[in-house]
């Protein structure tokens, strides 16, 4: 195959995944030094190490999201970030909250900046979503389960935060209690969040 037939297949690829890894461009057989070399011709844009985009692929609001995703496939939004994601609270976070799981090596990412929180058994893998974002799987939990995490990280993420997102959330009832109840018993937190959770519903 041609290093032009390879570029040709690169940019489909690019185009097809929204951004491109080099791990994924390995699979189908392409070499870094071609993604290199279209880098340097203005055909591809390196956007954080080992991932790349087309110069013309449009960007949102979520480009951090999509790319640390790629990145990080295994990966979950969590916590601040997932509020911000879910539209809940006023927590613009400067870093990307992302949790991988317990024994998973530590993501090395140039940009977005990560935060990375470990979790491990059904707190981990429980209350996944997975939304599309410029053409990456990205995954995100739910926001019965951002809640309940958030209580659980009350001490990283301040008590008052948790608390307004936990209003806001009910006052536009984007959870349902049984799944919150869930998730505050996988997370531990059930005592913990009981006085908030009867002064809101109250």
């Amino acid at each position: 195959m041609t290093s032009h037939t390879y570029s040709d297949q690169a940019t489909q690829l690019a185009r097809r995944y929204g951004v491109l890894t080099a791990q994924e461009a390995r699979r189908h057989g392409i070499h870094t030094q071609v993604l290199t070399r279209m880098v340097r011709e203005g055909t591809l844009e390196r956007v954080s190490r080992g991932c790349y985009r087309l110069p013309e692929a449009p960007v949102t609001e979520h480009h951090g999201l999509a790319l640390a995703s790629a990145a990080v496939p295994d990966g979950v939004v969590c916590l601040v970030s997932a509020l911000s994601f879910h539209g809940i609270g006023t927590q613009i976070p400067h870093e990307l909250w992302m949790a991988v799981e317990r024994r998973a090596r530590k993501p090395d990412l140039a940009w977005p900046p990560l935060r990375v929180f470990r979790f491990g058994g059904k707190s981990f893998t429980e209350g996944v979503e997975t939304h599309e974002l410029e053409g990456v799987p990205v995954r995100v939990y739910e926001v019965a389960k951002t809640l309940a995490d958030i209580f659980k990280y009350r001490n990283k993420v301040g008590i008052d935060v948790a608390l307004e997102a936990l209003k806001e959330a009910w006052v536009h009832r984007r959870f349902q209690m049984d799944r919150l109840t869930h998730f505050a018993r996988i997370c531990r937190v059930e005592k913990v969040m009981a006085p908030y959770i009867d002064a809101v519903v109250a």
